[in-house]
């Protein structure tokens, strides 16, 4: 791939409409400032104050994040929020950014917004430290009527949109926005549009998923295949191939500092090494990009290579981000991209 050729993919973004079904969750970031730290006068610990306070959407937001960032024209979240402070903060961000259709995000007085509180201290000319992060998680069952509805809105959104993508976040079945209704209605979509780009991540598992694109880490790919945790290289490129064949579908496994491989339905495998380290880093929402990049690649018309090598780059531009969930643009992309080939 060329610089003509990335701008030739890249430049098919703005016509494409991606659909994001998933646990959608609210990042909000506590800025502290060490100077003003103090003592409680009532518990003699120390009070670390809050002199930011910043929020944008995480979780299955961070994709959505990098979908705006790409300038994808048209893009669907299909999950829900709680009808609290969080969740009015959650829905005004995604309402702010640009190409976000919010038809069919739910809000709900049952659960609660799934939010992620990270505080961080803040030092000018250093690099934020994130002090423990505070979860706020649901772990009760999804209520059915909004399982219903979000499964009804795959179904409506199933002829709208040129890809799909699913990310269940939580950490107990059925609580969150990957329910079995929605598996069902995902598995009636591959049906009826087997060459809609559609892919799946699970923090858990995807076992039980439907026949669409899998991406999971080495331990989640090794825990679903049933492989040696000391396996080889060739031994997972191998098990990659076949699974994709059986799915007839690709199959991603990111390789944390040895890149990215991917395997293709027709038997293709392809291995795309990992950019270099500059200085500090902090790999939270990299596997997200990755996830962001490789759909809005494939539907454009990008080679598995070309895909690839997309989301390679825009996971080392966000690495190296600090103190955030980053994002890569097409321009990052493109700087990235004439920066490696002039090494």
């Amino acid at each position: 791939m060329n610089s003509d050729r990335l701008r030739q993919i890249t430049g098919q973004y703005s016509a494409l409409r991606v659909a994001i079904v998933g646990d959608f969750c609210l990042d909000r970031y506590l800025e502290i400032d060490p100077v003003r730290q103090e003592t409680s006068i009532e518990t003699g610990l120390p009070v670390h104050n809050v002199v930011n306070v910043r929020s944008q959407p995480g979780a299955a937001g961070t994709i959505l994040n990098n979908l705006v960032a790409l300038g994808i024209a048209e893009i669907y979240p299909v999950g829900f929020a709680g009808e609290d402070g969080e969740g009015f903060e959650l829905v005004r961000s995604l309402s702010r950014l640009p190409g976000v259709r919010l038809d069919h995000f739910l809000q709900t007085d049952q659960p609660r917004t799934f939010t992620y509180t990270k505080p961080l201290v803040v030092q000018s000319g250093q690099a934020p430290v994130e002090l423990n992060r505070l979860d706020a998680k649901n772990w009760s069952p999804t209520p059915g009527l909004v399982r219903e509805r979000l499964a009804a809105s795959v179904a409506t959104l199933s002829p709208k949109v040129d890809a799909l993508i699913l990310l269940d976040q939580v950490d107990l079945a059925e609580t969150g926005v990957v329910t079995r209704e929605v598996l069902q209605a995902i598995a009636a979509l591959a049906r009826e549009r087997p060459n809609l780009f559609a892919i799946a991540d699970s923090r858990r598992s995807l076992k039980d998923f439907p026949a669409v694109a899998f991406k999971m880490n080495r331990a989640e790919f090794q825990l679903l295949t049933g492989m040696e945790s000391q396996c080889t290289f060739e031994a997972v490129q191998q098990t990659a191939s076949e699974l994709a064949g059986k799915l007839g579908r690709h199959v991603f496994v990111p390789l944390s500092e040895e890149g990215i491989l991917g395997a293709a339905p027709s038997g293709q495998v392809q291995h795309v090494p990992a950019q270099p380290v500059r200085g500090e880093i902090d790999i939270v929402g990299a596997g997200d990009a990755v996830t962001a990049n490789l759909t809005a690649a494939l539907s454009a018309g990008a080679t598995l290579t070309e895909a690839l090598e997309l989301a390679v780059i825009a996971a080392s531009i966000v690495v190296h981000q600090l103190g955030t969930t980053g994002t890569a643009s097409t321009a990052q992309l493109e700087s990235a991209w004439n920066s490696r080939a002039h090494l």
